[in-house]
């Protein structure tokens, strides 16, 4: 009977720890498809205000982070540098990525 007591035991802790590993690892994809709609967000904008792409940079932005069902919060631009923050909401949790994109330095 104690066998089967510490077996139950040992498959509760187990299935605990596969709930929570499960959590965090969705947890982790979410965050890395928010930074990669900062990313796409922050070229999209950079693209059209170097003029390779028609339309307003942070509009572009905004239609690019929709898309990838995030919304832009904050999108800046200093000549042809976009920096660009967007938003999403994971488990009732709000968070945000941010991103810089433009022509190479020098």
């Amino acid at each position: 009977m104690a066998g089967a007591m510490l077996s139950l035991g040992v498959l509760a802790c187990a299935a605990t720890l596969v709930v929570g590993g499960c959590g965090v690892g969705a947890a982790a994809t979410f965050s890395q498809r928010l930074a990669g709609a900062a990313d796409a967000a922050a070229l999209a904008a950079a693209d059209t205000a170097s003029g390779a792409a028609a339309g307003v940079p942070c509009a572009r932005a905004a239609e690019i982070a929709a898309t990838m069902g995030a919304t832009l919060t904050r999108c800046d631009l200093d000549e042809l540098v976009a920096t660009v923050t967007v938003s999403a909401v994971f488990a009732r949790v709000s968070a945000s990525a941010s991103a810089r994109a433009g022509p190479a330095p020098g």
